[in-house]
């Protein structure tokens, strides 16, 4: 019996994973809001930071039929025109968010790709003015930040989706099904990489606009490779895990660029779950080998997610070894594609995660063209505020403990479920 077909025989968790990874649910059709964003409404969006991340978002939505982008929003003038190249129009620009907001009375919504540390003040003041928002992660600057952007999407009764484009990529929500489904047994360990080797700063016209060209390199505004690469990663092992960490230890230093900047070239935190899962995150910026990567551990098998694919290698049913008892008694064949002499780690490839065609592409636009369906049909975005909240915190508490060295209990910090 090959392990596929021994699986298919869990309907419950199939059934519980179908419902995890739907991308459009509860949708009333009925609703006021729902028949007035009927399919191919125009939705008019405005842009919030319209820098290297901003303008890339911009790309995306307008590549979703019938949006526009009809207003930029940035402290940085030259941004400006920079963002009217993405657009191909003379969009009406502000340096003050205010005033975008008095006079754009016809968005129906935001991106919001500013510098983390005024993402809660820019989500709120954007759910005040009554508009659908699409922020960037990280969720918030603290805990505190992220419990207020909840209560307020939940009072306004707008669309919040959070910039966590994997939630939507289709190798991964194939990967999280098998998953549900029991084909690599029970997970216990997430270790995820995110390793480059350059310095991570960008050219500045003059000394002057330093902090605010280099932001992420600046612990008034940014919270480092734990925030920038590490939300990505912290939030798939929540999915997989199915919770928020209980705790989180961590370490970190600047190692290889010595050069005035604050937050550190190389991190990394050991998440625990409530459930005793673990997730092992590494980040440095000197050393490319490991590249992007995700690495989920089960009794029987392993599942590798990189930035384009996804791979699955099942265990070898070893006398006395992890390996599910019924996978074995089934007679589940668990060698096809890990096999090694000894500990040598294994060096082939194993079986590839299988898409269809249309489900393939940048995770970024899928993600994009989510949100906008959301407020077309009245449905509930996927990587909602909740979802937000866990990888938020997460991060927030993460990079305290990697600043100093630290065991944080999220228990200590009002941290294991939302204060809606």
């Amino acid at each position: 019996m090959e392990r596929r077909d021994f699986l298919t025989t869990s309907t419950a968790a199939a059934a519980a994973s179908a419902s995890l990874l739907l991308l459009n649910s509860c949708a009333d059709e009925t609703s006021e809001e729902g028949q007035r964003r009927s399919s191919g409404a125009a939705i008019r969006l405005g842009i919030i930071g319209a820098g290297s991340r901003g303008k890339y978002m911009m790309r995306q939505f307008l590549r979703v039929p019938d949006v526009s982008i009809d207003a930029i929003c940035d402290v940085y003038e030259p941004r400006f025109d920079e963002a009217r190249e993405v657009t191909g129009e003379d969009t009406p620009a502000f340096s003050d968010l205010r005033a975008m907001l008095d006079a754009s009375a016809d968005l129906d919504g935001v991106i919001i790709a500013s510098p983390l540390s005024f993402h809660a003040e820019h989500i709120l003041a954007s759910l005040e003015a009554g508009l659908h928002v699409y922020g960037e992660k990280s969720m918030a600057f603290t805990v505190d930040e992220c419990n207020a952007i909840v209560q307020a999407v939940r009072a306004s009764g707008k669309k919040y989706q959070i910039g966590l484009q994997y939630h939507y990529a289709a190798w991964y929500r194939q990967a999280l099904r098998r998953i549900q489904e029991g084909e690599i047994g029970q997970v216990s360990h997430v270790y995820a990489y995110w390793h480059r080797n350059y310095n991570w700063r960008r050219p500045v016209p003059e000394p002057s606009l330093e902090r605010l060209i280099n932001w992420r390199l600046y612990e008034e505004y940014s919270h480092g490779l734990v925030a920038e690469l590490g939300a990505h990663h912290i939030d798939t092992a929540n999915w997989v895990f199915g919770e928020t960490p209980a705790s989180v230890v961590g370490n970190g230093d600047i190692t290889f660029y010595d050069d005035g900047r604050e937050t550190l070239d190389n991190v990394q935190a050991i998440y625990s779950y409530p459930s005793g899962g673990t997730l092992v995150f590494s980040s440095i910026i000197g050393n490319h080998k490991q590249g992007c990567q995700v690495i989920i551990y089960g009794t029987g098998g392993t599942i590798e997610l990189t930035l384009e694919d996804g791979y699955i290698f099942y265990e070898p049913a070893r006398p006395n070894s992890a390996v599910p008892q019924e996978m074995v008694e089934a007679g589940v064949n668990t060698t096809a594609s890990l096999s090694t002499s000894g500990d040598m780690p294994y060096r082939g490839r194993g079986r590839l995660i299988d898409i269809e065609r249309r489900n393939a592409g940048e995770p970024s636009w899928h993600a994009a063209r989510a949100f906008i369906e959301s407020i077309r049909e009245d449905t509930h975005p996927v990587a909602d505020e909740i979802v937000a909240w866990g990888e938020g915190v997460s991060v927030a508490l993460g990079v305290e403990a990697v600043r100093n060295g630290t065991r944080i209990e999220f228990a200590e910090r009002g941290a294991l479920e939302p204060a809606i």
